[in-house]
């Protein structure tokens, strides 16, 4: 029987990418995850400005909270701007909460946010993560096996 193929989000506009994510850490599972947001921030976030790069999620009391997201003060908010950095609740299914409070707990993953963007129906979303990190040879070898990658296409495009 055929391996299925992973299910892909509907990303149609991208705001925030955390690249490192993939490089520092081993990706196991992924999660789309609704934004609860104030007025502003979703200003701000289709001015397409934002950052994840230090970020992390974690569950607090069965919730899922997106801490450290810097999604800076909307250029022409009036005194109802909203703060930067606050943690910011993430909208997932129950079940969902609970895997991952076992990954986390059990198995020693970590929750990474891997981009921030907008669905179809214009709704802010964030792609998550399962994530173990990745020791210092762990990242030599995934350097070692994409380049490979990379020269074993080219090598096949130039042989036909």
């Amino acid at each position: 029987m055929a391996r299925p193929t992973p299910k892909t989000f509907d990303k149609q506009k991208i705001v925030a990418e955390n690249r490192r994510a993939k490089f520092d850490y081993a990706i196991e599972d992924t999660f789309e995850a609704g934004l609860q947001l104030q007025g502003t921030e979703v200003k701000a976030l289709r001015a397409g400005e934002g950052n994840i790069a230090e970020s992390y999620a974690e569950v607090r009391g069965g919730e899922a909270w997106l801490v450290n997201a810097n999604i800076p003060e909307f250029s022409h908010g009036n005194r109802h701007n909203h703060t930067p950095t606050r943690p910011r609740k993430l909208l997932l299914h129950a079940r969902e909460i609970e895997r991952m409070v076992g990954a986390v707990e059990r198995k020693g993953f970590t929750l990474v946010p891997l981009s921030i963007y907008f669905n179809a129906r214009g709704r802010a979303k964030v792609e998550l993560a399962l994530a173990k990190g990745r020791q210092t040879k762990d990242k030599r070898d995934y350097i070692k096996d994409r380049d490979w990658q990379r020269d074993k296409s080219r090598i096949m495009r130039e042989r036909g």
